[in-house]
């Protein structure tokens, strides 16, 4: 899996997430349960993992919906 976006804004993630099911691209999201750690103040990013087969189809999809400043740079 290759890393479409870190971010610890919630809206962003669940905005990124849905189109993400919308468009059937697999994803998972990593670093959720991180908050235990870090006390719930939201400040450990979570990270957006999509299959390397998708990535650049989900990069399409981010950058097409305004979101493309949120992704990672490429490897």
């Amino acid at each position: 899996m290759d890393e479409l976006m870190r971010t610890n804004n919630a809206v962003t993630l669940s905005l990124a997430q849905t189109l993400l099911k919308d468009a059937d691209i697999m994803f998972l999201l990593a670093d959720e349960n991180m908050s235990i750690l870090e006390g719930s103040i939201g400040l450990l990013p979570k990270r957006l993992l999509v299959d390397s087969d998708e990535i650049m189809r989900a990069r399409r999809l981010m950058s097409d919906a305004g979101l493309g400043n949120e992704l990672r740079d490429k490897k």
